[in-house]
């Protein structure tokens, strides 16, 4: 067996870790529906190249308006790799404790609103606290991660707890430990992560399940389309009020952030 064939074979183990998780895809799928019915948003968080994910719901094409890409450019944007704004700075940012709840104290959220936070390892710092943020603010959490990356990984928190720890809804990308997937005669470390395969099969499998929720109940999405297939007036008039329903939904966020009443800060 080559290794393009046998990269292929363990994607074939990855669709079928996701497709096992359907019930579960449907779930999510329906609370972030819920949030996105009640006129707020679904929150997206990644650090480091989970930030595929998170751009991977939105915005991008076949995308619509309903969510939140939280992305930190000092957690995410390293494509330098070394110098100013590399990846040691990003690594070493994503286990900076207090750092999430700075990063949400821009917003003003509402226990109607809904989340995914995104970590292959489930143990980094940022992430996990990221989650735990969301879950005081009595927000529905959905943690993707890779469980048996998770599970054979030590959490880098003080306390030992993980992202799943702070989540009502879990999905794997089915990526295994380390999540490389390809092991070559005479080299110790194998290359070819999965996880990014599965993670992206998820975040979409949610994306229609989503659609087509918001198409049953009266409020067909604002696709963003190729004019090749809708024409090219409309693909413009889609992008436009779908941005344009973004900025509305963000506007919320930005409402009634500082302190509650109560000196909460919000």
């Amino acid at each position: 067996m080559s290794v393009t064939q046998e990269y292929l074979k363990k994607s074939q183990d990855i669709l079928a870790s996701v497709k096992a998780q359907e019930p579960v895809i449907k779930e999510v799928a329906q609370c972030f529906a819920t949030s996105i019915l009640k006129g707020r948003m679904v929150h997206l968080f990644g650090s480091g190249h989970s930030r595929m994910l998170v751009e991977e719901m939105w915005p991008r094409y076949g995308s619509f308006p309903g969510f939140n890409p939280i992305v930190e450019l000092s957690l995410s944007f390293h494509n330098l790799v070394v110098g100013a704004n590399g990846q040691r700075q990003a690594m070493f940012l994503e286990n900076v404790p207090g750092l999430a709840s700075r990063i949400l104290r821009n917003f003003d959220t509402s226990t109607q609103d809904a989340a995914l936070v995104v970590s292959s390892s489930g143990c980094n710092v940022v992430p996990i606290e990221m989650a735990h943020e969301f879950q005081k603010r009595k927000i529905k959490v959905v943690a993707l991660v890779s469980k048996l990356h998770l599970e054979g990984s030590t959490s880098k928190k003080a306390d030992g707890k993980k992202l799943t720890d702070f989540a009502d809804h879990v999905l794997d990308t089915g990526a295994p430990l380390g999540d490389a997937m390809i092991y070559l005669n005479g080299m110790d470390a194998p290359v070819a992560p999965g996880s990014t395969l599965g993670g992206v099969m998820l975040i979409n499998c949610i994306k229609a399940e989503v659609a087509n929720i918001l198409h049953q109940n009266g409020k067909t999405p604002k696709v963003l389309s190729s004019g090749k297939i809708v024409g090219e007036n409309r693909a413009v008039e889609l992008f436009e009020s779908a941005y344009d329903e973004h900025a509305h939904l963000m506007a919320k966020l930005y409402a009634n952030v500082g302190p509650k009443e109560d000196g909460h800060a919000l």
